[in-house]
C-alpha cells in the first residue's frame, strides 16, 4: 500500500490524549481541558486553526471519508497482492465487521469531539469572541456535534465553565438536536451573507452553509429521535433551501468543472483541502506519473456503476473527450488519448499533452491508455483493463488475492489537475440542497418529479422520469453526490444501509445496529455517561 496519510496537528494537541487501537489504559482524552480555563487570548486564531484542521480531515481518505464511503456500496478496497491489506483495516469497513478499536472509528470520535471543544472555548464569554467568531464557532460546533451524533448516536459535551475534573454530560436524541439546531440559528444570525459566484464560499462558513446544515439535520431528524419524517420539519427544509436559492445559488452545467476552484453557482461551502489523495487513491501505478503514480486502491461495486445511464460494458470517450454511446455526463469515461497542451488552467505539460489527461473523469472501466494513445499495461505486462469483478487467481469472487486490475475506478477530482495540487474540496453543494428539497416535498406527500428532471436535464441525461419513487430519489443522490461523503448517511435515511451487497458480512445484513459505530472502549472507561451502542 502506498502511504500518503496526513498527520493532523490540532491547535490544542496538548489537551487531546492518544488512544491506541488495543491499549485500554485511560489517558487524557478530547473531553478534558486544562485546569483554570479562563478564555482564549486569540479566538480568531483558534477559529482559523479549526478550519485548517477540518480541511486536513477532508484531504485524506481515511477516518471521516472512509467511514462515510467505504462502509457503503460506493467504495471498497480489495487486497491486490500485498496492496491495501493493512490487516483487513479497509476490508472490514465495507463488510461491516468493524469494532470499537478500529483506528478510523477511534480517530473520528476523538478528532470531531476535539473540534467541538475548541469551538466551545471560542464561544466561552471569557474569550471575548467577536460576532464573526461566534458565527464561525457556532457553525463548527454544530457541524462537529452533528457528525458525532450521526455516526455514534450520542454526543459527549463539556461545559467550559465547569472544572476539567467534571465528567462531560452526554447528549442524545432530541436534546442533542435542540443543541445543534440552536447553534445553527446562532450561526445563521452571525455568519456573513454570501452570494453565489462571489468566490467567498471557500474556507469559511456563511449563512447559506448554516442553512444547508440545518436542512440536512432536519431531513435526518427522524433517524435520531425515531418515528417518521415530521411534516413541519420537511416544510422547514424546503424553506431553508429556498433561502439558499434566494442568495443566487443554483444548478450549473459542466458537472466536473464544479470541482475546480473557479467560482460557480453550486459551491455553498468548500475547504482549502488538497485533492491529490482523491485523485491517486484509485488509479493504477501506471495510469499517470503524477505524484509518482496511483495507489491502486479504491474501487466501486459494479452495482453502483450500473446506476448510471449508458452501456455498462463500454464507456470510452469520443475524440473530444466527451461521453459517447449514450453515457451520461456524471459517469464520465475513458479517454483513448491525452489532450494537447495549450496552457490550459490548472494543467501541466508532459510530452506535448496535458499531464494526466489520459485519465478520464468519473468512472474508469476496461482498457486504459497512455497520453499518446498507447494501450497501457499493468506491472506484469498484461493489458491494464479495469474490471467489474473482484476475483482471485483461481477465478473465484474474493476480497483478497486480486490481481492489479480488478475494480472500476472513480475520478471526481481529475488527474489532469493533479500537478497543480489544487486545494479545493467541496463540502456543501447546491445540487444536494436541491435534492434535499425534492426529498422533503416527497416525504410531505408532494411530487418532486419536475425537480429531479431539472437536475437530470442539466446533467445531460438521455431520459427524464415520468414519476419519482423513493428509490429514484436515492439513486439520483448516488449519481450526483458520489465521493462527496454522503452515501452512508443517505443509505441510512432511506433504510438501505443494512441491505446485502458484495462481500457484506452475513451477520450485519438488515441489522440496524450498524447504523451507528461503537463507542471506543477507552472512551467508555473515561466517561461513564457514555453507553455502548446496541450490538457491540
Amino acid at each position: 500500500m502506498k502511504n500518503n496519510f496526513k498527520i493532523l496537528t490540532l491547535s490544542i494537541l496538548s489537551l487531546v490524549g492518544v488512544t491506541s487501537c488495543t491499549d485500554l489504559e485511560i489517558e487524557e482524552t478530547d473531553s478534558i481541558i486544562s485546569e483554570g480555563f479562563q478564555g482564549l487570548a486569540d479566538p480568531s486564531s483558534t477559529v482559523t486553526n479549526l478550519y485548517g484542521t477540518l480541511a486536513g480531515q477532508y484531504a485524506v481518505q481515511e477516518d471521516y471519508f472512509a467511514l462515510q464511503e467505504v462502509t457503503s456500496d460506493e467504495h471498497l478496497i480489495p487486497t491486490r497482492g500485498g496492496d491495501w491489506g493493512d490487516n483487513g483495516l479497509w476490508r472490514v469497513m465495507h463488510t461491516h465487521d468493524w469494532d470499537g478499536q478500529h483506528t478510523f472509528i477511534v480517530n473520528l470520535f476523538q478528532k470531531w469531539n476535539s473540534y467541538q471543544l475548541q469551538a466551545s472555548q471560542v464561544l466561552d464569554s471569557r474569550s471575548n469572541p467577536s460576532a464573526t467568531n461566534i458565527g464561525d464557532a457556532s457553525f463548527l460546533r454544530a457541524y462537529s456535534m452533528w457528525v458525532i451524533l450521526d455516526n455514534f448516536g450520542q454526543v459527549p459535551f463539556r461545559d467550559t465553565s465547569l472544572p476539567s475534573s467534571s465528567i462531560p454530560e452526554v447528549l442524545t436524541g432530541q436534546v442533542a438536536l435542540d443543541f445543534i439546531l440552536a447553534d445553527l440559528e446562532t450561526a445563521i444570525t452571525n455568519a456573513p451573507a454570501t452570494v453565489a459566484l462571489s468566490g467567498d464560499a471557500n474556507g469559511r462558513a456563511s449563512k447559506a452553509a448554516a442553512r444547508y446544515l440545518k436542512a440536512k439535520v432536519l431531513l435526518n431528524k427522524h433517524i435520531y429521535v425515531g418515528g417518521t419524517p415530521d411534516s413541519g420539519d420537511m416544510a422547514e427544509v424546503i424553506s431553508l433551501v429556498d433561502a439558499i436559492t434566494a442568495d443566487g445559488y443554483a444548478l450549473q452545467d459542466g458537472y466536473f468543472d464544479l470541482f475546480l476552484p473557479d467560482a460557480d453557482t453550486e459551491t455553498i461551502w468548500s475547504l482549502e483541502a488538497n485533492t491529490i489523495n482523491k485523485v491517486v487513491m484509485g488509479l493504477h501505478y501506471n495510469n499517470t506519473s503524477i505524484q509518482g503514480g496511483g495507489w491502486n486502491g479504491f474501487s466501486t461495486l459494479a452495482e453502483f456503476y450500473d446506476l448510471f445511464e449508458g452501456d455498462s460494458e463500454f464507456n470510452e470517450l469520443d475524440a473530444s473527450q466527451n461521453p459517447a454511446n449514450g453515457q451520461e455526463e456524471r459517469r464520465g469515461g475513458v479517454p483513448t488519448i491525452g489532450v494537447p497542451f495549450a496552457n490550459q488552467p490548472y494543467a501541466a505539460e508532459k510530452d506535448g499533452y496535458v499531464n494526466g489527461s489520459n485519465v478520464g473523469y468519473g468512472f474508469l472501466i476496461n482498457q486504459q491508455y497512455a497520453l499518446d494513445g498507447t494501450p497501457l499495461e499493468d506491472r506484469q505486462g498484461a493489458p491494464l483493463t479495469f474490471k467489474r469483478e473482484f476475483k482471485d487467481g483461481s477465478g473465484a469472487v474474493n476480497f483478497i488475492n486480486n490481481d492489479e486490475t480488478t475494480g472500476i475506478r472513480i475520478q471526481k477530482y481529475a488527474a489532469r489537475n493533479g500537478d497543480a495540487s489544487i486545494s479545493h474540496q467541496i463540502v456543501f453543494r447546491y445540487a444536494d440542497a436541491h435534492l434535499m428539497k425534492a426529498e422533503a416535498i416527497f416525504r410531505s406527500g408532494g411530487d418532486p418529479t419536475a425537480m429531479i428532471n431539472d437536475l437530470r436535464t442539466i446533467r445531460n441525461t438521455q431520459e427524464l422520469l415520468g414519476t419519482v419513487s423513493e428509490q429514484d430519489i436515492l439513486d439520483e443522490r448516488g449519481r450526483e453526490l458520489y465521493q462527496e461523503a454522503w452515501r452512508r448517511n443517505d443509505l441510512i435515511r432511506f433504510g438501505q444501509f443494512g441491505r446485502d451487497w458484495l462481500f457484506k458480512a452475513e451477520g450485519t445484513i438488515n441489522n440496524d445496529d450498524y447504523n451507528v459505530f461503537p463507542i471506543p472502549p477507552a472512551q467508555l472507561l473515561a466517561n461513564p455517561n457514555l453507553v455502548q451502542n446496541p450490538g457491540y
